[in-house]
């Protein structure tokens, strides 16, 4: 496996285009790992017991995350 040290001296001999490619390539791979995380995390979190709030949201309530919750439950 190549170290960082080798793989920048290896981008740095490649040609602009060539360098212009591997950063689109490289974007695409961080943006897709957030993405994936960011749908296992919300997929962990415990389901919030939202009936008791039907008709009262308290302060400490993130309005939107409380509506998105809404929206999921099926009443």
């Amino acid at each position: 496996m190549s170290t960082y040290n080798e793989v920048l001296s290896q981008a740095q001999s490649l040609t602009p285009d060539e360098q212009q490619q591997l950063l689109e390539v490289l974007s695409a791979l961080i943006r897709d790992r957030e993405t994936t995380e960011t749908q296992d995390s919300s997929q962990r979190l415990p389901r919030k017991n939202l009936k008791r709030w039907r008709g009262f949201l308290p302060y400490r309530v993130d309005a939107l995350e409380f509506q998105l919750q809404l929206r999921e439950v099926s009443w």
